[in-house]
């Protein structure tokens, strides 16, 4: 099974926002196992479809610590139905903001819906990382990164870090 690119900043795909998927067939089954693999290769504890170029509403994501066993999770188009309390998620990270951690505010629990790779519906509450990790990839599929979260002097900082460091390696 071949692996996923991911996509990084500042790839313009990353801006975009995912489409709904309409269907659950054997091509979109592939596609998340592909995308399963990707997350646990990077490593990762989520991952949008959008960091990996493909725009249907798609995460996975499993947080269990890498040692211990690990139990993937799926959600098609998933949605946060309503939020509470606000958390500082300190040190968050990104596969598409390589080399780049902040502090970012999200919110406390969530009650999430969408459906599993079944089809299933599914509508649960989370809390804690996990809240967290769906918040992130969520903000994937609406075209948002993390940066765009912070303030605006930091983003300002790694946005030129980045480009000084593309036009480096277009000189090699």
């Amino acid at each position: 099974m071949n692996m996923l690119r991911i996509h990084t900043f500042p790839d313009s795909f990353l801006t975009q926002t995912a489409k709904a998927v309409e269907n659950i067939d054997g091509k979109l089954q592939d596609i998340i196992d592909r995308m399963a693999q990707t997350m646990y290769a990077a490593p990762g504890v989520g991952l949008a479809s959008i960091q990996v170029g493909v725009d249907k509403s798609i995460l996975v994501y499993d947080i269990a610590p890498r040692d211990e066993n690990r139990e993937l999770h799926v959600l098609i188009n998933p949605k946060i139905i309503s939020s509470e309390g606000e958390v500082l998620s300190e040190d968050e990270g990104c596969l598409s903001v390589p080399d780049y951690r902040a502090d970012v505010k999200r919110a406390e629990s969530i009650l999430m819906e969408g459906v599993d790779r079944d089809g299933n519906p599914l509508r649960f509450d989370a809390e804690g990382l996990l809240a967290i990790v769906l918040q992130h990839e969520i903000d994937h599929l609406n075209g948002t990164l993390f940066i765009d979260r912070i303030s605006k002097l930091k983003r300002e900082l790694y946005k030129k870090r980045i480009i000084k460091q593309l036009k480096r390696s277009d000189e090699q």
